[in-house]
């Protein structure tokens, strides 16, 4: 089939032009899965279609074809001269083939049209020849976890969905896995065409370009890899935190053709704990003391996520001064052997006057303390 005006190979891929390499070879896999003869029997459309698509892709996954195609664009019913109709090829130049000088008696009722279109196009294993050996693309997957777990760390049981090597094919992407050596080209994939004195290599039509003949694998459709749950336990180091992400190595998709797996990588998102509040690595806490306590100074017993510590609060402390407790945070999830700090803010309490004695108490200390804790309130707010 040769290639119209009417026809973009962009346009036949549903891509833009400016479209990467893998974004090709993704949406060529896509649409040859679903075109292919052997899933479509007795379909010619669908045949037909198939064979659009494996010229298209032959074009533009090769970066010198490509380039060739995106500059000059390439006509083969145009090969004795004049522009394609309707008007420029894609890169805006019109295109001119004039071969009416050589001798076609040896060409065996061919043409040179079919010749160059063969340079284009693949046959109908087109699709394993332009797969290559390809890493597994990596997963993500989220989980909540306890605040527990997130400081101390925990192994956690997970069920994936990932993209396994098929086993009816393993991995090859052909029926029972077995290829032979294609009898048309001998294994080498590409085959001479004489015309006019001269020799033409071009890609095997047998086998498409690969050396060997197979049949499509029903179970993955060609593609070597079959979806399927696993069931893992997956480590949580101490010290994760909302948004870190934990790597898994080997758990992600399978290769294709024999590639390296991807990698699993787990975002964790941590509950928030009633009384520890967690920054970063550090560790916020607030600690009740009484008027007493903070007036004349003591010791006091404090929670961390270790146990218990002792903290010393100095005479005179006020209400809403912090205290470091250092090396009391988090471990660090990259670097255990760091820790960060808990700090301590002291909540002064003030006792309810329910009782005639702490009244007089309170006046009596009043007597004695009567300075005016808002003396210069106004002159600091200006007012």
């Amino acid at each position: 089939m040769a290639t119209t005006a009417k026809t973009d190979y962009y346009e036949l891929l549903g891509l833009r032009r400016s479209a990467s390499t893998k974004e090709i070879r993704a949406a060529y896999r896509k649409l040859a899965r679903k075109y292919h003869p052997d899933l479509n029997p007795g379909d010619k459309s669908a045949e037909e279609k198939f064979k659009q698509i494996q010229e298209a892709y032959e074009v533009l996954s090769e970066p010198k074809k490509r380039k060739m195609y995106d500059e000059m664009g390439f006509y083969a019913e145009n090969y004795r001269g004049g522009p394609p109709p309707g008007g420029p090829t894609p890169g805006g130049q019109n295109v001119q083939f004039d071969f009416g000088g050589f001798d076609m008696s040896d060409l065996g009722g061919a043409s040179f049209r079919d010749i160059f279109s063969q340079f284009f196009r693949g046959a109908r294993a087109a699709h394993q020849a332009t797969q290559e050996t390809e890493r597994g693309e990596d997963l993500e997957y989220q989980i909540h976890i306890g605040f527990w777990e997130a400081v101390r760390g925990a192994v956690r049981k997970m069920t994936i969905s990932r993209l396994a090597t098929c086993q009816a094919c393993r991995g090859m992407g052909v029926a029972g896995g077995k290829t032979e050596t294609c009898p048309t080209c001998g294994g080498s994939g590409r085959v001479t065409q004489n015309a006019g004195g001269m020799r033409f290599q071009i890609t095997c039509s047998s086998c498409g370009g690969t050396g060997k003949l197979g049949s499509v694998c029903r179970v993955c459709g060609g593609e070597g890899r079959a979806a399927e749950a696993e069931t893992i336990d997956v480590r949580i180091p101490a010290g994760v935190n909302t948004g870190s992400r934990v790597r898994v190595p080997g758990h992600g998709n399978a290769g294709k053709l024999g590639g390296a797996r991807g990698d699993l990588y787990i975002i964790t998102e941590v509950e928030p704990h009633a009384y520890f509040e967690r920054r970063d690595d550090d560790i916020r806490t607030v600690v009740p003391v009484t008027v007493t306590e903070a007036s004349l100074g003591t010791k006091i017993e404090v929670p961390t996520i270790d146990g218990r510590a002792l903290l010393r609060i100095p005479p005179g402390t006020s209400s809403g001064q912090r205290f470091r407790l250092r090396g009391k945070g988090v471990a660090s999830a990259r670097h255990p052997e760091r820790r960060g700090d808990q700090f301590v803010e002291v909540q002064v309490v003030v006792p309810r006057p329910i009782d005639e004695r702490v009244r007089n108490l309170l006046k009596e200390l009043e007597k004695l303390e009567p300075e005016d804790p808002r003396k210069d309130l106004f002159e600091r707010a200006g007012v």
